[in-house]
């Protein structure tokens, strides 16, 4: 698969997962944040909490389940990530806030998409 197609993919990937998410009652505080060599696909707050969101997308068919990318070195980025945000300046209102991480995946089948939302998929746990 191509560089292009494969951003491309996840571009609609994204895409999907945010309309889903609008659904659900979340609203969109950012896209792609990075800041040096951290990253978060999707920043959302919805009544509960903030959700650092992550989004793997595929092509189908699927030989493997997306969700199953997450792993704990994923898991660890996910989490500065956010610690990263929230420290930020002009962030203050979302300290107080709790916060979540959650996993989107995206099955992509020519137009259609299949959305399945992990809500909470892991919680950090601190040594």
């Amino acid at each position: 698969m191509m560089a292009g197609s494969t951003r491309e993919t996840g571009r609609r990937g994204e895409e999907a997962a945010c309309e889903f998410l609008r659904r659900e009652g979340h609203t969109i505080v950012e896209r792609n944040w990075r800041s040096s060599h951290l990253e978060t696909d999707i920043i959302t707050s919805d009544k509960d909490g903030i959700h650092f969101v992550e989004v793997k997308t595929r092509n189908a068919p699927v030989a493997a389940e997306p969700e199953s990318n997450i792993t704990r070195t994923k898991r660890l980025r996910m989490v500065r990530a956010a610690q990263s945000y929230l420290h930020g300046s002009g962030r203050p209102w979302m300290r107080d806030k709790e916060v979540f991480f959650d996993v989107v995946t995206v099955v992509l089948d020519g137009d259609s998409a299949t959305v399945e939302y992990y809500p909470q998929a892991f919680i950090p746990t601190y040594v």
